[in-house]
């Protein structure tokens, strides 16, 4: 089976008269999981144990606890934190990112640039707030 790339899908999209077509067309490539079950999926797969993750994103407990049983959505910054807690990869966080309705981090941003090479070189939510605040940029979380 042969993958669609968002430009491709994108193309579709904008070519079809009929939205229940496209769906019906382009199902497998959808994102219809809920972030809370995306993020325990992710835990139970890698063998990732939730309270140390959330020790690892600097937030709250209780915020954490809701956003992981579904109860509270995060901000970007809060999503952020709990992909570099949980030590995903660029594109793992990427997707994450995505499926809870953000922008994915963007190079020709500063502050998006100095989150990636954090997530590349597998540094803490305290490593790449430092690296942020050195840089004068506004820091995960603030």
């Amino acid at each position: 089976m042969k993958v669609k790339s968002t430009a491709e899908l994108m193309d579709e999209l904008m070519n079809s008269d009929n939205l229940d077509d496209y769906f019906n067309a382009n199902s497998q490539y959808m994102v219809n999981e809920e972030l809370h079950i995306y993020l325990n999926n992710i835990l139970n797969k890698s063998g990732l144990v939730k309270s140390k993750i959330i020790k690892k994103t600097e937030l709250s407990e209780v915020q954490c606890y809701q956003i992981f049983d579904g109860r509270r959505k995060p901000s970007r910054d809060s999503l952020i934190s709990i992909c570099v807690a949980m030590e995903l990869t660029l594109g793992a966080a990427q997707q994450m990112l995505k499926i809870g309705g953000f922008a994915p981090l963007y190079p020709k941003n500063q502050r998006d640039s100095v989150i990636i090479k954090g997530i590349q070189n597998k540094l803490s939510v305290a490593e790449i707030n430092e690296n942020l605040y050195d840089l004068d940029i506004p820091t995960i979380n603030r």
